[in-house]
């Protein structure tokens, strides 16, 4: 029989991830860099929790994903100084599971839930009085002899993330005192990202070569930092100690990430909706068949930057390959059904 996850489980898978690479995530305040709006919204109501010595009220974290919604949940405990307990939504399982937590939890710590919005019904529906009334009801027993017991809570603070908050449901979104959306990255604060990694990683990184890996990451810290990793990895080979502008556009043309930050699953999005659906329209659902890919990646990950990018338009009828899209690919733009190559 497979053993239950116990509490330690459920709370190290995140930790063991982080053990095995490089901490490149801000400590506070001072070092992290963007979404200024957010910042400062959250350090006024950080420094008025500290001036009426209360805890942090909730706070909801969304966007897409990898926009550094975990690392401001620990940037929120460290300007705190509070222990931040970590978990995800699919981890919680069962009520017991989120009870365990729930109980050992000190006042004023913060529980942070990634993709909060995939609770299950149970476990959610246990979660609005430990919002609320900070409780935890449980029902001990089966049958006529089962009775419901409440267990008190110290006051904390949960910090939930999603990438998906149209799927969360509205009892739980709105017992969040404050929610806050993360936005997509311009080059400039890219680059300052990229160069303090490189700093960490001690990485001999210009300015130019910096500027030059932000350009091609989507908009977002994560894939910087994946990035920077894999320039490293080439200048490493190459016995190239300093990573300039030249350095990191050979390196990165060798992984397939183009000027644009489309890698290969990108431009075979595309080409799939042009070439198999004629541009489009077509519905996502059908889209992710013919890609054998899940459609939650498609419209999480991928959609949102061809979007940005003006390749792909969102429409009642489904997806469409733009102008841009046939341009960017090679392909004629006709009005036609099918498209013929340059």
């Amino acid at each position: 029989m497979t053993e239950a996850p116990t509490h330690n489980t459920i709370l190290s898978k995140q930790t063991q991830l982080e053990d095995q690479t490089p901490a490149l995530r801000p400590y506070g305040f001072s070092e992290y860099i963007g979404q200024s709006s957010v910042v400062s919204r959250l350090q006024l109501m950080i420094q008025a929790a500290q001036a009426r010595k209360e805890g942090l009220e909730h706070v909801l974290f969304h966007g897409p994903p990898g926009l550094g919604k975990t690392s401001l949940a620990y940037v929120v405990g460290h300007e705190l100084k509070v222990r931040v307990v970590v978990t995800s939504g699919p981890a919680l399982e069962r009520t017991g599971d989120l009870a365990a937590i729930l109980t050992q939890l000190k006042a004023r710590d913060i529980l942070f839930i990634d993709e909060i919005h995939r609770l299950s019904r149970g476990v959610e529906e246990m979660l609005y009085p430990a919002m609320e009334d900070y409780r935890v009801d449980l029902i001990i027993g089966q049958g006529p002899m089962a009775k419901t017991t409440s267990i008190p809570l110290q006051r904390y603070t949960l910090i939930g993330a999603t990438t998906r908050a149209g799927l969360m449901t509205a009892p739980l979104r709105d017992r969040f005192g404050a929610a806050f959306r993360l936005n997509f990255y311009d080059t400039e604060a890219l680059s300052n990202i990229v160069l303090k990694s490189a700093t960490r990683l001690k990485m001999d990184l210009t300015s130019d070569g910096a500027e030059v890996i932000a350009s091609r990451s989507r908009g977002t810290p994560r894939i910087a930092n994946r990035l920077v990793r894999r320039v490293r990895d080439y200048g490493h080979v190459h016995k190239i100690t300093s990573i300039d502008e030249e350095v990191a556009k050979l390196a990165l043309d060798l992984f397939e990430v183009d000027t644009y930050g489309c890698d290969p699953m990108d431009r075979t999005i595309l080409s799939t909706l042009i070439q198999k659906f004629s541009g489009g329209p077509v519905g996502i659902e059908t889209l992710a068949s013919a890609l054998s890919e899940d459609v939650g990646t498609l419209e999480d990950y991928y959609e949102p930057y061809l979007i940005q990018l003006g390749f792909i338009k969102r429409t009642p009828r489904g997806r469409v390959a733009t102008e841009q899209a046939y341009s960017y690919l090679g392909m004629a733009y006709e009005q036609s059904e099918h498209p013929t190559l340059l």
